[in-house]
């Protein structure tokens, strides 16, 4: 938007700080995990590749990578969401009027709760499936519970916030220039 234009979208400003006060230790705890996430799944490759070059192996690495992975990108999927970090279009929305901005803003919460539903419902459906099977890891056997249900955890929480984002942008009167 340029100059005293006013975003009736719902959406929050960039320079806006989205994060509640309150939400301040949930957001460093989703970071901390997130970041230990990553590191391990970056040191496991890192080591595993460097024993290649130098003549020794690190057993069970790539399912390292793949546990650390899971948690890195699931805590990265909620922190975008809930600081309503997801990518966006921005050239053309714009342009458009404040009510077609209002339209755009809810159908994109809409999309994206249920996004986050499916994607919720059918981790559900698979973590059923395979719940008795005692799934695990080939080499380190690490259980894959947890990480499933820390996914679907993410996942559920991303579509909660989305669906009410969309309640609240739905009922909420913007104010009339």
């Amino acid at each position: 938007m340029t100059g005293g234009e006013r975003d009736l979208s719902g959406a929050p400003d960039p320079g806006e700080e989205t994060t509640p006060p309150e939400a301040g230790a949930a957001r460093r705890v989703l970071l901390v995990l997130g970041s230990a996430g990553l590191l391990t799944a970056m040191a496991a490759d890192a080591v595993a590749v460097l024993g290649r070059h130098v003549g020794f192996t690190l057993p069970g690495s790539i399912e390292v990578f793949q546990v650390a992975a899971v948690i890195a990108l699931s805590v990265a999927i909620l922190l975008a969401s809930l600081t309503d970090r997801h990518a966006a279009v921005d050239l053309m929305i714009n342009r458009a009027s404040p009510r077609l901005q209002r339209g755009l803003f809810r159908g994109g919460r809409l999309a994206l709760a249920l996004t986050f539903a499916l994607l919720c419902a059918g981790s559900i459906w698979v973590s059923a499936d395979l719940w008795s099977t005692r799934e695990m890891t080939e080499v380190l056997a690490i259980p894959l519970r947890p990480f499933r249900l820390f996914w679907i955890a993410c996942s559920g929480l991303a579509a909660m916030h989305f669906a009410v984002q969309f309640v609240k942008a739905r009922f909420v009167k913007a104010p009339r220039r």
